[in-house]
C-alpha cells in the first residue's frame, strides 16, 4: 500500500506560502490554500479571487478541505518518523557513534564497522548538538548585536561630526569675513584720506584763485580810471600800461594730480586682498584623517595636530574599519600613488613618537603595538639617543641622534619606492627605507599615506606664495 510519503510534496504545498498546507480550504474553482493564506490574500484586494486562476469567489468563507488536511497531517507524521530505524539492522536508533558522527543501533555497537568506537545515548548527543548549534547561533546573535550597536554609534558619530564640522566651517569663514571687513575698513579709510587731501588741496587752490580774482578786479578798476584820461596821454603811455598789465596777469598754473587715483584704489583689488590674506591663511601639506585616529588621540579643529590622552574616559567612537584599534596612530587624509612628496612633522618634547608612511591596506586592528603590517616608520622613545625600533620587512639605514630632533622631515619618492627621514632644523639624517628585493620587499603597489603617532605631533604648515 502506498504511503503519503510517496506523494510528490508539491501536491501538498500551498501555492501562496509554498509550505505544507495548514488548515487547507477549497474554492469553487477546486484550488486549495491554507486558510490564513487565502484570507490574508483577500484582505489586500478589493475582489475575492483565486490566486491561481483569478476566478472570483462568491463565498465569504471557503470550506475546509478535510481530505487534504488529513493527507497533510499523515505526510508530516511519516516525514517526522522517517530515519528513526537503522538501515543496516532495522533496529531503532538508541546510540550515537562519536567517531562516525552518526546515529547507531544496539547491534551497530557490537559490529565490526564500529570496533573500538565511542558511543553515547542518542538523547545525550542530540542535547550536545543542540547546545552546540544554539551556542553558534548565540555567538552569531552577539556579533550581530555588536554590529548593530556599532551602526547606532556610527549614526550618532555622523550627526556629531556634521555638527562639529559645520561649527568649524562657520568659525573659519567668520575669520575670513572679519578679515575682509577689516580690509574694507582700511581701504575705505585710505580712499577717504585721499579724498580729504585732494579736496583740501583744491579748496586752497580755489581760495588762492579768489584772491587773485579780487586783486585783478581792483587793478582793472584802477586801470579803467587811468584809461579814462585824454587820448593823447593814453597813446603816449600805452606801452608802459601794456607792460604793467602783462606783469600783473601771469598765466594760471594748472593743478596736476588733483583727481583721486582711482586705479590705485581699484586696480587688482581682489588679487591684492588675496595677497594680504596669506597672513592669516596657512597651507598644510598633510591633513589628518579623524576617521583613522585611535580613540585616545584628540585632534585639533584644523586637523593638523593631535595629543594623546590616556585615560579611562575614552572618546566614544565607532570601531570602523579605517580606525587604528591598538596603536595610538592616525593617517593623513590624502594618499599618494606617484611622484615625490614631502612634509615636516613637529614632535617637540614628546616622550615617544613614530613617523613614517603606511599603505592603504595596512592592518589597523593588529594587536601588536609596535609591528604593524604595511607600515614603515621610525620610532623614538624617551631616554634613547637612537631610533630603537623600526618596521619589519624593509631595508633601512639609521643614524644616531647628534641632537634630539624636534622636527622630522619625511620625503616620499613613490616611483623609486624610498622613504627618507631627516631633521631639517639641525641638518641631520635620521633614516631611510628603500627597496632591495634580495633582502626584503618594500613595494609600493597601492596608495601610500602619511603615518603619525606620539604624545604630541603637529604637521607644520608651509609658506604659501601668490605669483603672477
Amino acid at each position: 500500500m502506498a504511503t503519503t510519503a510517496s506523494l510528490p510534496e508539491e501536491d501538498l504545498t500551498c501555492p501562496v506560502c509554498r509550505d505544507i498546507f495548514r488548515d487547507p480550504v477549497i474554492l469553487l474553482c477546486s484550488h486549495s490554500f491554507c486558510k490564513d493564506c487565502i484570507h490574508g490574500y483577500w484582505r489586500e484586494r478589493e475582489v475575492k479571487e483565486c490566486p491561481v486562476c483569478r476566478k472570483r469567489s462568491k463565498l465569504s468563507d471557503a470550506p475546509l478541505n478535510r481530505a487534504l488536511k488529513n493527507l497533510c497531517e499523515a505526510y508530516s507524521k511519516e516525514k517526522a518518523s522517517a530515519g528513526v530505524l537503522c538501515s543496516l539492522h532495522g533496529e531503532k536508533y538508541k546510540l550515537f557513534c562519536r567517531d562516525h558522527g552518526q546515529p547507531a543501533c544496539l547491534v551497530c555497537q557490537t559490529s565490526e564497522l564500529h570496533t573500538n568506537h565511542k558511543f553515547c545515548p542518542i538523547d545525550e548527543a542530540a542535547k550536545e548538538y543542540k547546545e552546540s548549534v544554539l551556542k553558534l547561533l548565540q555567538n552569531k546573535l552577539e556579533v550581530l548585536e555588536a554590529d548593530s550597536r556599532t551602526c547606532v554609534q556610527t549614526a550618532d558619530t555622523i550627526t556629531s561630526q556634521a555638527l562639529s564640522t559645520e561649527r568649524i566651517i562657520r568659525e573659519q569663514f567668520e575669520e575670513l569675513h572679519q578679515f575682509l571687513r577689516n580690509e574694507t575698513v582700511v581701504r575705505i579709510a585710505a580712499l577717504k584720506q585721499d579724498e580729504d587731501y585732494k579736496s583740501q588741496m583744491m579748496m586752497r587752490k580755489i581760495e588762492e584763485m579768489n584772491r587773485e580774482i579780487s586783486s585783478l578786479s581792483d587793478t582793472i578798476q584802477t586801470l579803467e580810471e587811468e584809461l579814462g584820461a585824454e587820448n593823447i596821454s593814453l597813446l603816449q603811455d600805452y606801452e608802459v600800461i601794456k607792460k604793467r598789465v602783462q606783469c600783473i596777469l601771469p598765466d594760471p598754473e594748472r593743478v596736476s594730480g588733483a583727481l583721486i587715483d582711482v586705479a590705485r584704489h581699484l586696480g587688482n583689488l581682489q588679487f591684492r586682498v588675496w595677497e594680504n590674506m596669506q597672513e592669516i591663511v596657512e597651507y598644510t601639506p598633510v591633513i589628518l584623517d579623524p576617521n583613522t585616529a585611535h580613540p585616545d588621540l584628540i585632534l585639533s579643529g584644523d586637523l593638523t595636530s593631535f595629543t594623546c590622552r590616556l585615560s579611562d574616559d575614552q572618546q566614544q567612537l565607532p570601531d570602523n574599519p579605517e580606525r587604528f584599534k591598538h596603536r595610538y596612530a592616525v593617517l593623513g587624509s590624502e594618499g599618494f600613488s606617484s611622484g615625490i612628496h614631502s612634509w615636516d612633522v613637529e614632535v617637540g618634547d614628546s616622550k615617544e613618537w613614530a613617523v613614517g608612511v603606511a599603505i592603504e591596506s595596512c592592518d589597523r586592528k593588529e594587536t601588536s603595538r609596535w609591528h604593524i603590517s604595511g607600515v614603515w616608520y621610525v620610532l623614538s622613545r624617551e631616554g634613547s639617543d637612537y631610533i630603537d625600533q623600526v618596521s619589519p620587512n624593509a631595508c633601512y639605514c639609521l643614524e644616531p641622534f647628534k641632537v634630539k630632533p624636534q622636527r622630522i622631515r619625511v620625503q616620499l619618492d613613490w616611483d623609486k619606492e624610498t622613504v627618507s627621514l631627516s631633521d631639517p632644523v639641525n641638518n641631520q639624517r635620521i633614516g631611510c627605507f628603500f627597496k632591495n628585493p634580495q633582502i626584503f620587499s618594500l613595494s609600493f603597489t597601492e596608495r601610500i599615506f602619511p603615518f603619525l603617532s606620539g604624545d604630541y605631533v603637529r604637521v607644520m604648515p608651509v609658506k604659501a606664495s601668490v605669483t603672477v
